[in-house]
């Protein structure tokens, strides 16, 4: 069984987004995966109850921080969201169990202030300081070209903990919260723009579900979303420039 915890002390900071977004990822690929949502406002829980059945099935667990006790058996997968300002012994009990953290930060001075906090709590807990329970973060609703996410990529280097790149702010994130989906309940090709973000994201998952390199069936989804960026923006440039770039698929 793998625990794959979304943590950050700051409310607000896309916590939500992000855990039913790696669920979804998880479910697409087959994988028996339950969602559990440890936050009061439950907001997984709700996105689970929208959730339509013809999408790959996400199986709920609701438990609360003073509760929280090992999955239920026969679980394979488990994604936990988690509450703002979840720290101390609630903290402690999810990191008994997890393999991998994520941790979304946006880029504000106050985001980042409350990301280092949790980060040096983090390092205090014996799965984390010994490597076997792996933390990384995302930057949140930034354009990777902006300053701010290479002001967040720097703050991530200084603090020495893998910075898996950056998610945009899109309708498309609230539109597929509000419909119990996620954008890999999507065609690749038609959410490539969007998956783009992904592929660090997925690569360091795949890594982690299975605490190596991925095998070839594991990197096949991190292809994939490849392969729909370059479908999409073949299909959207110029003439001249899709032969250029049917001489170099790379770009």
């Amino acid at each position: 069984m793998t625990v794959i915890a979304v943590v950050n002390r700051k409310g607000g900071s896309g916590k939500s987004t992000l855990a039913t977004h790696v669920a979804g990822y998880l479910a697409s690929r087959g994988l028996a995966v339950m969602l559990g949502d440890v936050d009061r406002q439950q907001s997984s829980r709700l996105w689970l109850s929208l959730r339509a059945a013809a999408h790959a099935a996400i199986s709920g667990w609701t438990m609360d921080e003073r509760n929280f006790a090992r999955p239920p058996a026969g679980t394979q997968h488990v994604v936990l969201d988690t509450p703002g300002g979840f720290q101390g012994v609630g903290l402690m009990k999810v990191a008994l169990y997890a393999d991998a953290m994520l941790m979304p930060v946006s880029a504000s001075v106050f985001d980042r202030a409350a990301a280092a906090d949790g980060l040096a709590e983090l390092r205090t807990l014996p799965r984390v300081a010994n490597g076997k329970c792996r933390v990384a973060c995302v930057g949140m609703r930034l354009d990777s070209r902006t300053h701010s996410a290479e002001a967040l990529r720097a703050w991530a280097a200084e603090q020495g903990v893998p910075y898996l790149g950056t998610l945009r702010s899109a309708q498309a994130y609230c539109k597929c919260l509000e419909e119990g989906m996620s954008l890999f309940d999507f065609p690749p090709a038609k959410v490539a723009h969007y998956l783009e973000d992904w592929v660090p994201i997925l690569a360091w998952l795949d890594t982690s579900l299975t605490q190596e390199a991925p095998a070839p069936h594991l990197q096949r989804p991190v292809d994939q979303m490849l392969a729909a960026r370059a479908a999409a923006r073949e299909a959207t440039a110029p003439a001249f420039l899709r032969r250029e770039l049917a001489k170099d698929p790379q770009g």
